[in-house]
């Protein structure tokens, strides 16, 4: 069901505190988001662990919205800090990451006939044997999707690079399977392989807890 007798830019919004016309940061929202902002809150459907590990399994990361008041928030936080920052990226790495620059510091094992050596240069995951602990970082997704509680988000944002398909514009079974060797030696000593998920294209990870 949507909300149809208002505007979506109304639509779960308390009587006293609706405007007179539509807020700045809702005028230009894309389609997609308009059809989440136009769908009641009682009436969107939370995401269960199952369901997660389907839309990850499947590749559809672009399934997963936010709440339609969640997502209302998040476009004028969004607004905010473009304002003052010029971009969220320039907010996240200044604030969030708080990195200088986007150049690893990461020291790479290549192996060559005879002996590997140790080069100072960026590699990739699975070539990277002495990872600078500056070149990643861990943090939580500051505003989650419409998921169960229970599920936490993490997202990994890096400073080396993935190996992209041009063709498919899509990751690599190479950079895949790097990813999934980070998340192996990085989370799963901890939580049950099976309770640990990772969206491949933004190095995202979901794990579930009881």
């Amino acid at each position: 069901m949507t909300g149809d007798a208002v505007p979506y830019w109304l639509v779960n919004v308390p009587e006293k505190d609706r405007p007179s016309e539509c807020p700045d940061f809702l005028i230009h929202a894309n389609e997609k988001d308009r059809g989440i902002l136009i769908t009641l809150d009682s009436d969107y459907h939370i995401l269960t662990w199952p369901e997660v590990q389907h839309v990850i399994k499947t590749n559809r990361i672009d399934l997963f919205q936010r709440v339609p008041s969640d997502l209302r928030r998040y476009l004028e936080y969004n607004a905010k800090i473009k304002k003052e920052y010029g971009s969220v990226m320039e907010f996240v790495l200044k604030e969030r990451l708080q990195w200088m620059d986007l150049k690893p510091k990461s020291k790479v094992l290549f192996r060559e006939p005879g002996r590997p050596r140790l080069i100072d240069r960026p590699g990739s995951l699975l070539e990277t044997h002495l990872c600078f602990p500056g070149d990643t970082k861990i943090l939580y997704n500051d505003w989650p999707y419409g998921i169960d509680k229970k599920i936490v988000h993490l997202v990994v944002w890096m400073k080396l690079d993935l190996e992209d398909d041009p063709a498919t514009d899509d990751l690599t079974a190479q950079a895949r399977k790097q990813i999934d060797g980070y998340v192996a030696q990085t989370f799963c000593r901890r939580v049950p392989a099976e309770h640990v998920s990772n969206a491949f294209g933004t190095v995202t990870i979901l794990a579930h807890h009881s």
